[in-house]
């Protein structure tokens, strides 16, 4: 049975210390971590900056290893190749600056990310990070090609959305997984 594994990256795969800018009229109103970006809503003449978000030499400078999950990861690559399915990473950022260090981090953490395609959900824009997301897991799913899907993410609102989607998709087991901050997970139904 062909399944479709999912994982996030900030603070899922790797604790991350870049921030999100918020800006109002050209200054800059607050600083948001990843977490914070997650469940935040632009008010009024509010926009984001995302320079530190697309800079891989910060993300591969400061990201700590969730060992647990980068793990979890390994194995289900590993797993996935012999059975026919599919691993990808859904990440909220858009385009890294430099793509070769971007996924040298995986690498220097052993993880074959040449065996995994990463999905920068903040390239859809316009939406909330839950709903960038939703747009590219459903490319997946509308494929057929998948009789069960999981994902692994720290942030509920990505974990909600993606059981909100199988009311879509009758046919194909859901399973969510809500990742604490050890590495550890819950399933969210």
């Amino acid at each position: 049975m062909n399944g479709l594994t999912i994982f996030d990256i900030d603070e899922t795969l790797f604790k991350t210390k870049a921030l999100i800018n918020v800006i109002c009229d050209g200054w800059l109103v607050r600083r948001l971590d990843n977490q914070e970006f997650n469940e935040y809503e632009l008010g009024p003449g509010e926009s984001y900056d995302f320079c530190e978000f697309r800079s891989a030499e910060i993300f591969n400078k400061t990201s700590e290893p969730i060992n647990r999950m980068i793990a979890k990861m390994n194995a289900i690559i590993k797993n996935a190749n012999r059975a026919g399915s599919k691993v990808i990473i859904i990440t909220a950022r858009a385009d890294f600056d430099d793509k070769d260090l971007f996924l040298d981090t995986f690498r220097e953490q052993g993880i074959d990310i040449d065996s995994v395609y990463v999905e920068r959900a903040g390239n859809v824009g316009g939406l909330s990070s839950a709903e960038n997301k939703r747009v590219v897991i459903k490319r997946y799913l509308d494929t057929g090609d998948y009789k069960r899907t999981r994902i692994y993410d720290d942030a509920i609102s990505n974990i909600d959305m993606f059981n909100d989607l199988a009311t879509e998709y009758p046919e194909i087991m859901f399973e969510a997984h809500l990742v604490k901050e050890d590495g550890s997970t819950t399933m969210v139904k």
